[in-house]
Order: C-alpha cells, then sequence, then structure tokens
C-alpha cells in the first residue's frame, strides 16, 4: 500500500477486521521506587498472547493497525490512570510521515484526558532494509514535539551500532539475551558496561529489559543501570496496571 492510499485508509476510518486490546507492563527506577513508564503490549482481546493479533496485519493493514494501537494505548492508559510515560510501540515502515501520523494519537489524547507530555514512541525494529534517514526523521519530529523516544531490543537483531551512529533516542532497551545471566558472565558483563559508557557520553539513558533475577538486577545496578523491566518486578497485566514487587521487599532464602 502506497503511503498516500494508506492515508486515505486512516483517514476515512477502514476497518481493520479483528479486535485486539492491550497489558501494560512497567518500566521502573529502582533507585527512586517509581514507576518510570508503561510499555502498552497487544494482546487478543481475551488477554492471549500479541501472535494470534500480529498473525493478521499485513502490508495492506499496518498503517490503520498502528494507528488503532496508538489510539488502543491512549485511551487504555487515561482510563487506568496512568501518569508516568506511556511508551508505545512502532514499526518505522508503519510511519509514512512523523507529524501527519500524529494526529490520531494527539487527538485522542487531547480526548481521553492523557497529557501529550507523557507519550513515549518505542521503536520495534525488525528489517534489516530500514531506511535509516526515514527514521531519523521520525525520531526528530517526535523530539521537536517533546516526546522520548526508545530504542528496542538493542544488542539483538538489527537494533545495533550502525543505527545508533545515525539515530540517537532519548533510551535504549537493552535485549535481553545480553542481560540472561549477566551476573555470572563476563564477556556480557564486558558488552553491557561498554554500551553503558557510550551511551553516557551520547547521552542516551539505558534500560535493561527482561531481568529476572535478583543476581541479574543487584549486577546491573552495580554496573549503573538504574532503569529495569522483566517478570522480576511484575508480569505485564491486562487491561490493568500490575502491582510491582520492588526486590528489597523480597523475601529471600
Amino acid at each position: 500500500m502506497s503511503p498516500s492510499s494508506a492515508c486515505a485508509a486512516c483517514r476515512d476510518g477502514d476497518p481493520l477486521g479483528f479486535n485486539f486490546s492491550m497489558a501494560f507492563q512497567p518500566i521502573v527506577d529502582t533507585d527512586r521506587r517509581r514507576v518510570f513508564a508503561y510499555e502498552a503490549l497487544v494482546r487478543g482481546t481475551d488477554g492471549g498472547g500479541a501472535a494470534g493479533v500480529l498473525a493478521q496485519v499485513n502490508a495492506d493493514n499496518l498503517y490503520r493497525f498502528d494507528q488503532a494501537c496508538r489510539v488502543k494505548a491512549v485511551t487504555l492508559a487515561a482510563r487506568l490512570g496512568i501518569d508516568c510515560h506511556l511508551s508505545i510501540n512502532f514499526q518505522p515502515n508503519a510511519v509514512y510521515q512523523a507529524a501527519t501520523c500524529l494526529r490520531a494519537t494527539l487527538a485522542t489524547a487531547r480526548r481521553v484526558g492523557f497529557p501529550t507530555e507523557l507519550l513515549m514512541f518505542e521503536i520495534v525494529e525488525n528489517e534489516r532494509a530500514l531506511d535509516h534517514a526515514h527514521l531519523g526523521h521520525i525520531v526528530d519530529e517526535y523530539a521537536r514535539q517533546g516526546f522520548l523516544t526508545a530504542l528496542d531490543d538493542f544488542g539483538a537483531g538489527y537494533s545495533g551500532l550502525a543505527l545508533l551512529a545515525d539515530i540517537q533516542p532519548d533510551l535504549i532497551k537493552l535485549d535481553m539475551a545480553l542481560i540472561r545471566g549477566i551476573d555470572t558472565d563476563p564477556v556480557r558483563q564486558t558488552l553491557v558496561r561498554h554500551t553503558l559508557g557510550m551511551c553516557t557520553e551520547l547521552g542516551i539513558r539505558v534500560v535493561a529489559e527482561g531481568v529476572e533475577t535478583l543476581e541479574e538486577w543487584r549486577r546491573l545496578q552495580a554496573m549503573g543501570v538504574h532503569l529495569f523491566q522483566g517478570y522480576l518486578f511484575t508480569r505485564p497485566g491486562f487491561e490493568q496496571l500490575p502491582a510491582v514487587q520492588w526486590p528489597g521487599e523480597r523475601v529471600e532464602g
């Protein structure tokens, strides 16, 4: 589908042909013991995983699906009373013009009373042939409008140094493959340590995602990571905000 026809489809409200909902998983600042953001995650209407929903997304409805995800996430966030950042995932090839594709999101935020300054957009990059210049325009426009941007799964797939050389988001999320077992893995410790140093120089904050054990969290915290996401703290809550279990509250034994 061309950008112009995609624009018409979004404007005219062509139906997706399927329904979906969202779960929310927090990104936590364990130093300040507060939730920094909630990431909105696609789910089936029965709370089932994203795979069944994403299997229905194709080139003809990708733009409409992206817009519908933004509207759904903002609407639910307002209903749940989220008062920190709301992280909304997007694929760069689902955005043909950054400013235009934000209109429905901003209109929804105004309609439901969600503060637009709390919007954060998370880049899900899964294509080798990503147009870095196009993504750069998106990131620049979002920054111009005051929104945070994050790069998901850094260190895996195509989200690596070459992309970071061209695009500097506000945050990167270290892929869980780098996190798993880092407390006992000197190689992973070295990779993450140098990534942290690089991001400090670039003014980019780092989120460790997929943290599952106290030992992983302790090692990462000692290395200077402050923002975390993972089952150690809580699992996603379907259409609700799950309670966070802070590491200091856990009973060890």
